[in-house]
């Protein structure tokens, strides 16, 4: 059943959308082009080069960029090189990758994918890689505006369908009306396009370790109804999106210092200021950096069941996210480090193996910080097995 948002008005969502495949060519040849851009890749690829003679770096980078960007003329040809970008990445970083639920979703189906968010890139990565590996298409990509600090960075997000959710705009008024565009720019393509969505279940990744969906989003994603007709049951709004929670578990997070770092200043009531670019770091420390094992858990789909009201459907996400996630020996040893609700260790899965891999990185975590390191990997199974303690968290 088609919405109300005519098939004519695809035009309204340019500020927000991904790119389609007739600009691929253009912007690519854009960013073969881009100085920023291939400095970027120089300092990673060519450090030694890019401090002697920037320019010769850039000048081969550039090279280099616009030969394997040959014969890439749609989004599905760029995500084929992602693919194999991340099918390197997981031989180097990941020890093993479990996938649960997916083959019970028809695949001809397109859905609305509420994920937990841990990592900025890497939680969609992974639900992309679960459909990629099973001949599914993959899915566009909620991605906050406070991301896209550099044209650049904008660019690559959006040719591997990423569209924009804003983060930045001024004012309550602004503000809203860049939510309303959002869920008209979900519902559209999941009910036009046939085109699946990933989107967190809160804003921003949950650094403390406890996943919990934030009503606001789910609220948003009514607005689009709502909004041409106020007394809509919110049942059938939400049934119409198709909605399947899913559940994403690190064996380790590459990003787990740096989190503890935003979780110390918090607590102590200071401000933490981020420094220049340091989410574009967190990206790359997250798909570089060590994760052990990974499971991807799809849900249950809610589109034929009945949710009167945004509480109710917040409720069954989060239960089905808790559900589906894996506990790993990495979560068990922290709360037995930190001395805590003993009564929920089961320690007969943990090895010396993962006891010693787990107290090398612990030794490595700075003094200051290592409670709050700790907590990130207590806090998951505590909010599995009893939530209650974690009130007011």
């Amino acid at each position: 059943m088609k919405s109300d948002i005519s098939e004519n008005a695809e035009g309204r969502f340019d500020s927000l959308r991904p790119y389609r495949d007739n600009e691929v060519s253009g912007v690519l040849n854009r960013l073969s082009h881009d100085d920023e851009f291939q400095a970027a890749i120089a300092r990673y690829q060519l450090p030694r080069l890019e401090g002697i003679a920037p320019w010769l770096a850039r000048a081969i980078v550039g090279f280099g960029l616009r030969r394997r960007m040959r014969g890439v003329n749609t989004i599905s040809d760029f995500q084929m090189h992602i693919a194999d970008y991340m099918r390197q990445m997981m031989d180097r970083t990941v020890d093993e990758l479990i996938i649960e639920g997916l083959e019970e979703l028809d695949p001809g189906k397109p859905r609305l994918f509420i994920s937990n968010h841990r990592d900025i890139s890497l939680d969609p990565a992974f639900v992309n890689l679960a459909l990629h590996f099973k001949g599914r298409d993959t899915v566009r990509i909620a991605i906050g505006d406070n991301l896209l600090e550099k044209p650049f960075v904008s660019a690559l997000m959006r040719l591997n369908k990423s569209f924009v959710v804003p983060r930045s705009s001024s004012g309550k008024r602004e503000m809203l009306k860049a939510f309303q565009l959002l869920s008209e720019y979900i519902q559209y393509s999941i009910q036009h396009d046939n085109h699946s969505i990933w989107l967190a279940q809160r804003q921003g990744r949950a650094k403390n370790g406890i996943d919990r969906t934030d009503p606001g989003i789910i609220k948003m994603l009514s607005m689009a109804e709502r909004s041409r007709q106020r007394d809509k049951p919110m049942a059938d709004i939400f049934s119409r999106l198709n909605i399947v929670p899913v559940s994403i578990s690190y064996e380790y997070d590459p990003c787990d210092v740096n989190k503890a770092r935003e979780l110390e200043a918090a607590a102590e009531g200071r401000e933490y200021r981020k420094q220049a670019f340091e989410d574009m770091r967190s990206i790359a420390a997250g798909i570089t950096g060590q994760k052990g094992r990974v499971k991807v858990c799809f849900g249950t789909p809610l589109d034929q069941r009945s949710f009167d009201s945004t509480d109710e459907l917040v409720q069954e996400i989060d239960r089905q996210v808790l559900s589906g996630y894996r506990l790993f020996p990495s979560h068990y040893l922290a709360l037995e480090m930190l001395g805590q609700h003993p009564q929920l260790l089961d320690m007969s899965e943990v090895t010396e193996q993962d006891r010693q891999r787990f107290n090398a990185r612990y030794a490595d975590v700075p003094d200051n910080l290592k409670n709050w390191w700790l907590h990130q990997y207590a806090n998951p199974v505590i909010n599995c097995k009893a939530p209650e303690l974690l009130e007011g968290s």
